[in-house]
């Protein structure tokens, strides 16, 4: 107990007056009254962090669409499952997403929702009873889809939209597979055997499966292959299509294709290495950049096509 506290009078200090600050009144957000627009809202945003980043993606998504560049969207199943087709389906009208990339369970809820317009089951509630993933029409719809595009040779996307559309859902107009068929957007589906609701029912064909689904790891290298100057965006996938995305990357890569000024950006509910590593931050290195948001993809997507579609209006 012989230690005293150290003294502080002694402490060198030097004037606020004459220090750097990473921060200053200039970049505090400013505030918007009532009637604000999207542009509004978003030139009000704080000079920091995202503040600055959100509306730089925004810029080069609309830089890239002028210029005639692809836009191409990877995502998982739970921005289907929150009620994002209707955005979606509307950025391919316009002709701005050039390509989607999905996982299994994004073709499993996007035929669902085709077919009677909801989906996603109570797991906890079915569990139990070894009824979870068991639904009949969506097993055979699926399945069908799957083993046609093996039969025809093309790939697992095209073969779930073209199923989609000759079965005339009620839904068809809901869903991206259906909507990507009838305006002729390449969609690439990406499937880990055993991860799926269909891979347990009697119809799946694991040779079909794997089949259509490199047919389109060898089609999504071709979108991949003309992204220079272009945008990635990687939504809700947290490891299968941030995998997919690399591999692909390596690929065109390894082939003598230029592909290093480019623009990505992941969007999730938390932070993940895969995509931080595999999207936003390793492609990115000799060139472009790439972005990371942390937030629910039910208010960032529809944020960000906003602010997309107001910001291509302005030009």
């Amino acid at each position: 107990m012989s230690r005293k506290p150290i003294d502080l009078t002694g402490l060198n200090t030097y004037s606020v007056h004459d220090r750097f600050s990473k921060v200053t009144v200039d970049d505090f957000a400013r505030t918007v009254g009532a009637g604000a627009t999207v542009r509004d809202l978003l030139a009000s945003l704080p000079g920091q962090f995202a503040g600055i980043d959100f509306p730089d993606l925004i810029d080069r998504l609309a830089a890239a669409h002028k210029n005639g560049k692809p836009i191409i969207i990877g995502m998982g199943a739970h921005v289907i499952k929150v009620g994002l087709n209707p955005l979606l389906i509307d950025l391919m009208e316009r002709s701005i997403i050039t390509g989607i990339a999905l996982n299994g369970a994004g073709i499993v809820h996007d035929t669902e929702i085709a077919m009677v317009g909801r989906t996603s089951e109570d797991v906890g509630q079915v569990l139990g009873t070894g009824a979870f993933g068991a639904a009949k029409e969506t097993g055979e719809e699926v399945n069908a889809a799957i083993n046609y595009g093996a039969a025809k040779n093309i790939g697992l996307g095209q073969a779930m939209g073209e199923h989609l559309v000759a079965r005339n859902f009620p839904f068809n107009n809901m869903s991206l597979l259906a909507s990507a068929h009838r305006l002729g957007v390449p969609v690439t589906v990406h499937v880990a055997v055993g991860t799926d609701i269909v891979h347990i029912h009697p119809s799946a064909d694991g040779a079909a499966i794997g089949q259509t689904s490199h047919y389109d790891f060898r089609l999504f290298c071709t979108l991949i292959s003309e992204l220079e100057g272009g945008v990635y965006l990687n939504i809700g996938s947290a490891v299968l299509l941030p995998e997919v995305f690399l591999k692909a990357i390596t690929v065109v890569r390894n082939l003598g294709h230029h592909v290093e000024n480019f623009t990505t950006a992941n969007f999730d509910f938390i932070r993940h290495y895969r995509p931080m590593t595999n999207v936003v931050n390793r492609p990115t290195a000799g060139g472009g950049k790439g972005f990371n948001f942390t937030g629910h993809h039910e208010l960032m997507i529809p944020l960000l096509v906003a602010g997309l579609l107001d910001r291509l209006a302005a030009d």
